[in-house]
């Protein structure tokens, strides 16, 4: 290895004798100011702090009445209701670790998932009654239970109403496991399941609500049993609120943002292009909104030059993995540094974060040189659970291989490239489909597009890329070729264009290559 000193933040603070979890801490705020709503449901309908303190003791209570103790895990079957929220933080609070469930999972890969997570209890909120019939034949979860009435289940929710909302007290501490997160799956199609501790997560949260400001008005529409869960806890950790929408949509989310005053959302950035591209946008009061994160995907440069036209200089990106949880992060007005790619920086290492670049035989590169990122964070995983050669594999000495490709610059900002197991190779060349993406992305007859590599019966790869056209035009493609080819190369050209209507996303909101290959192969 070479001996090139690694681009350095702030070593990770020694661990506090006091330790707080993300959960108690929550609770702690909450009972500051009981009256205050706090979750603002689909149908309006308002929580107060108060209540939303009662109703996470209660089932925390109720848990340990069945017989969850700390060290087991809950598996959690949910959507974007309070119900979900409660669950979480009740399981974490009873000492056991959470396992959520990603959306676009077959019954048989959640059941999978379940069993490799050694789950004790799998509960199911009132949104997911259909998927859980359909799991039910593969379920081998010792107990199983409802967040709300179920003609053939046990409904946990109405029970723990009858539980007393005295404070819960189990030591929980910053080495005891906090949750067994998914990665996606895209890739492989099976997803791997990595081991998170407490102390990892709420340094994270910590470090999130540390830029202070007012108490936020964060809009969850997106998933909460991924990022959207995350920021639902820094909000409500501020001192603010959580409106809740089911799901995407951009008109709702339009409504809400305008009805609600919000000031914080985050969206993965093919949502944010479809929100640009509503009707309904020119019309809509977003003057409330004060940050608009984005992440889980490349975002386009363009894009997010038109989303600061309309939102102001409110961007805020944070990059990370599954395994890491946040590496880099960069501030509005951190937004006008683009590297050699066409690319806006991921950002700096955030406190506690150390970064590398190193080539194939893991020799460190210096500033300027393309390869593989290496982080080491204290917000890193343990590993992968119950899978110690993969564990190897991915975690040397500390440094998490990420598997994506980037640079870092003079300042120590990071510039990604694309994931690795995205680059495609085009007559012994490699090409990142970002690079592609982000030029097609600027053409305005392109709304979103997606590219990847693909093999017929010929051991060539051949660049293909998914395009949606933008509004009021059609796709020309011999004109899409002649754009990619004066920005890019001959190389960069696809070789074949496939128009959608939509780009089929994966359940956490990301661009679904692998659905794409499967489904025009």
């Amino acid at each position: 290895m070479s001996d090139l000193k690694a681009e350095t933040a702030a070593p990770p603070e020694p661990a506090d004798p006091g330790f707080v979890t993300y959960t108690d801490a929550i609770l702690r705020t909450l009972e500051r100011r009981p009256a205050l709503p706090v979750i603002i449901c689909p149908d309006r309908r308002q929580i107060t702090a108060g209540e939303l303190r009662d109703s996470i003791h209660r089932l925390a209570r109720e848990l340990i009445t069945r017989g969850v103790r700390p060290g087991q895990t809950v598996s959690l079957l949910t959507g974007n209701t309070p119900q979900a929220l409660v669950a979480r933080y009740a399981a974490n609070l009873a000492g056991a670790r959470v396992t959520p469930l990603y959306d676009g999972l077959n019954a048989d890969a959640l059941a999978h998932l379940m069993d490799v997570a050694d789950t004790e209890m799998l509960l199911a909120d009132p949104t997911r009654y259909a998927d859980l019939d359909l799991l039910k034949p593969f379920l081998h979860a010792p107990m199983v239970a409802t967040l709300g009435p179920h003609p053939d289940a046990d409904d946990i929710w109405t029970a723990a109403a009858g539980q007393p909302s005295a404070p819960v007290a189990v030591p929980v501490g910053a080495d005891d496991d906090w949750c067994i997160r998914h990665t996606g799956g895209t890739t492989t199609g099976l997803p791997k399941s990595l081991q998170m501790k407490h102390g990892p997560y709420r340094r994270t949260l910590d470090h999130l609500c540390s830029a202070g400001g007012a108490p936020p008005r964060y809009l969850a529409c997106t998933p909460l049993t991924h990022i959207a869960g995350l920021w639902a806890d820094v909000a409500l950790l501020q001192g603010g609120s959580v409106v809740l929408q089911p799901a995407f949509d951009p008109g709702e989310a339009l409504a809400a943002i305008e009805r609600e005053r919000i000031t914080r959302l985050f969206l993965q950035p093919p949502l944010l292009h479809r929100l640009l591209d509503d009707p309904a946008l020119p019309a809509t009061d977003t003057s409330s909104v004060q940050q608009v994160t984005y992440g889980g995907s490349p975002a386009s440069t363009s894009r997010l030059r038109q989303t600061e036209s309309v939102f102001g200089k409110v961007l805020h990106s944070w990059y990370g993995q599954n395994e890491t949880l946040g590496l880099t992060e960069v501030g509005p007005d951190e937004h006008d540094r683009v590297g050699r790619h066409g690319q806006i920086t991921v950002g700096r290492a955030m406190p506690g974060v150390e970064l590398r670049v190193v080539d194939r035989d893991g020799s460190v590169l210096p500033r300027g040189s393309e390869g593989e990122i290496h982080a080491r964070a204290h917000s890193a995983m343990n590993g992968y659970w119950k899978q110690p050669e993969l564990t190897a594999h991915v975690l040397l000495d500390g440094w998490v291989r990420t598997g994506d490709i980037g640079y870092l610059d003079d300042d120590g900002y990071l510039f990604l490239a694309d994931r690795g197991h995205d680059t495609i190779t085009v007559d012994g060349t490699r090409v990142y489909p970002s690079e592609i993406e982000e030029v097609l992305t600027a053409h305005p007859a392109v709304a979103q597009c997606a590219v990847f590599g693909m093999r017929r019966d010929d051991t060539f790869e051949h660049v293909h890329a998914a395009i949606v056209p933008a509004r009021g035009h059609s796709a020309d493609i011999d004109d899409l070729r002649r754009f990619v080819e004066a920005r890019k190369s001959a190389l960069h050209v696809p070789h074949t264009f496939h128009v959608l209507k939509a780009i089929p996303l994966s359940g956490i909101g990301k661009p679904d290559k692998h659905a794409l290959r499967r489904a025009l192969s």
